[in-house]
């Protein structure tokens, strides 16, 4: 069995992380490390305590979600609160630092980026991290290794099915297909 790679591992993470994201326009999740270790990690979310997006909507102002703090900021901010330095530290983020993040990495000595998904590349925020000898990096994530979209597959293979039975397919035909995506979803088809 070949082992997962450490990019592929510690983005794996940020996914996974992004699936805690209370943010209903994107989710978003990142990892800080250190050593090829764990030190933070963040997702994007409202203020401890506060209402979140997936409760009562975005609160946009100048076409951005004023409520949430991202997820960059999340993980920068639990090393803060723990004391643990980031200085020449890595970043694994599900999509391409915003802006405010790109500046908040670049202040906290992180010294290389890597990222999933392109997001609103903003070229300040490039020429920053140029700039501040920061190095960024695309790493996408091989979705074979974790799943991240398993509620939409489940709802495609239902539909599938249901699409399958009102076409007149054989009965027990049908039934085999359903047995399959059920051991394959683990009995929640």
């Amino acid at each position: 069995m070949e082992r997962i790679s450490w990019h592929q591992y510690f983005m794996a993470q940020s996914h996974l992380l992004a699936l805690r994201s209370t943010c209903d326009r994107l989710a978003v999740g990142a990892t800080i490390i250190r050593d090829n270790r764990i030190i933070a990690g963040g997702y994007n979310g409202s203020v401890s305590g506060s209402v979140h997006c997936i409760d009562e909507g975005c609160y946009v102002i100048d076409g951005h979600c004023v409520r949430t703090i991202h997820a960059e900021m999340n993980a920068i901010l639990q090393c803060a609160k723990f004391g643990v330095a980031t200085e020449d530290a890595e970043i694994y983020v599900t999509h391409f630092p915003c802006l405010q993040c790109c500046k908040a990495i670049i202040q906290s000595g992180i010294k290389k980026v890597f990222y999933a998904n392109e997001y609103r590349n903003h070229p300040y925020a490039e020429e920053l991290f140029e700039h501040a000898n920061v190095h960024v990096e695309k790493i996408e994530l091989d979705e074979t290794l974790i799943e991240t979209k398993g509620k939409e597959k489940l709802q495609f293979i239902r539909t599938l099915l249901q699409r399958l039975s009102d076409a007149g397919v054989d009965e027990k035909e049908v039934k085999n297909y359903y047995d399959k995506a059920t051991s394959l979803f683990n009995d929640s088809v």
